[in-house]
């Protein structure tokens, strides 16, 4: 019977010891919950963040997550600002052409400015010399202006005086040119016939017989011509006299017609642009007057007749810079060439290089240097461009409204680079306090 005591005391042992470890489990699951820390609740004044939502997609498409919304997201950036720059750049080019067909339409008009424009300029300081020293402004203008017009009837007349006296000797002279050179064409290399020479010259005469109503339509044209330079040249000299004597006033009521806030720019850079084309002016007439002397001087030695009125010729032409003596010069090259040899029209030409690598290399940076910064690139492309758009006309006036379009546009520069350097000073300030 002791076994049974024995399996009897170890059943109380087993159900004693599950009764502690049912008592013990709740005990040690508070524990745990204590040291774990309770979910926070959130804040009412906090805002979540906005759950993510797709692109919005146009009514009608799928949705395609790795594919743009529309297709102007899809283009690259600099597609885009190429696109935008060319539109607006179409758009200026559209605006100039519209203002080039103006300005060709009233090509005469503008000529007469512009000329009137560039006489003023030399006339101007005379005017204002007058004035300072106590003549009246009417009188000072209208002295100034008659003084002008004196001086170019007095050298137009010189001209066509020197041509009208030495015109028959320099005829003679012509005749016997093209004599020598049928002496030539029949005894030199080419070695023609003077039957030859004579059919030529039969069909020059058959050509200008058979073209006569060309040159009869030709013929009204240089009426039409001389009628339109007559009406250029009475429109400049009434420009010009306005100019000189109310200058002033015509400005600013030209600065009237600006929108305000771009008044004040213009007004100072309408002074500077003056005395820019002042200097361009009186630095041209210079360089010329120089040009013609020594071209003169040169022609002169070397016996080419009518020396004076070729310098003259050559006088006008330099107010194309460059290349305007060089090519007035090529006169002077041919009639030393059919009046003197090929030896002295070989010197002339020599002569003219060497006045023109002087203007080139040593006048024009001299005198001109500091008023007209444009490097000869831009002269020589801006009379190019001058001439293809107005001829001579064109040619003349290209680099005086190059030099004072760059004096403009320096000026408008340099006075917003000071407008944004007094706002960031002013900004800096308001920033310290």
């Amino acid at each position: 019977m002791s076994w049974v005591g024995g399996l009897a005391s170890r059943a109380v042992a087993a159900m004693e010891e599950r009764r502690r470890a049912a008592v013990a489990e709740p005990e040690e699951q508070a524990e745990a919950a204590e040291l774990v820390p309770a979910p926070r609740k959130p804040r009412p004044d906090v805002e979540r963040p906005a759950p993510e939502r797709p692109l919005p997609v146009p009514s009608g498409r799928e949705y395609h997550p790795g594919r743009p919304a529309t297709p102007a997201e899809a283009v690259p950036w600099s597609l885009r600002v190429a696109a935008e720059s060319t539109w607006r750049l179409l758009l200026l080019a559209a605006a100039l052409y519209l203002l080039f067909r103006v300005v060709d339409m009233l090509r005469l008009v503008a000529f007469a400015v512009l000329a009137a424009l560039l006489i003023s300029a030399l006339l101007e300081p005379t005017v204002s010399w007058l004035r300072r020293h106590g003549v009246p402004r009417s009188l000072a203008a209208a002295g100034t202006f008659l003084a002008g017009v004196a001086g170019i009837g007095l050298v137009g007349w010189f001209v066509v005086w020197q041509v009208t006296t030495n015109l028959s000797s320099v005829t003679g002279k012509v005749q016997e040119g093209v004599n020598r050179l049928k002496d030539w064409l029949v005894t030199g290399p080419l070695h023609l016939t003077t039957q030859q020479i004579s059919d030529f010259a039969k069909q020059i005469s058959t050509a200008i017989g058979t073209n006569s109503e060309q040159i009869t339509s030709a013929g009204f044209t240089g009426v039409t011509i001389a009628v339109e330079v007559l009406t250029g040249v009475v429109l400049t000299a009434f420009t010009t006299f306005f100019l000189l004597y109310d200058g002033a006033r015509i400005w600013s009521w030209a600065l009237r017609g600006l929108p305000r806030h771009s008044r004040y720019a213009m007004a100072g850079a309408g002074p500077k642009a003056w005395a820019t084309l002042t200097a361009y002016v009186r630095g041209t007439v210079c360089v010329a007057f120089i040009d013609a002397l020594c071209i003169g001087i040169g022609i002169q030695l070397l016996g080419v007749p009518m020396a004076l009125p070729l310098a003259v010729i050559i006088f006008l032409g330099a107010f194309v810079p460059l290349v305007g003596a060089l090519v007035t010069g090529t006169i002077a090259v041919l009639i030393a060439l059919v009046t003197q040899g090929p030896f002295t029209s070989l010197m002339v030409l020599v002569v003219l290089v060497a006045v023109q690598q002087i203007e080139g290399h040593l006048l024009q940076p001299l005198i001109l240097g500091r008023a007209v910064r444009v490097h000869p690139l831009g002269v020589v492309l801006g009379v190019a461009a001058g001439s293809i758009v107005g001829g001579i006309g064109g040619a003349i006036v290209a680099v005086p409204l190059i030099a004072v379009t760059n004096t403009v546009v320096s000026h408008l520069r340099r006075r917003n680079a000071a407008g944004q350097e007094v706002f960031e000073a002013l900004e800096a300030a308001r920033s310290a306090r």
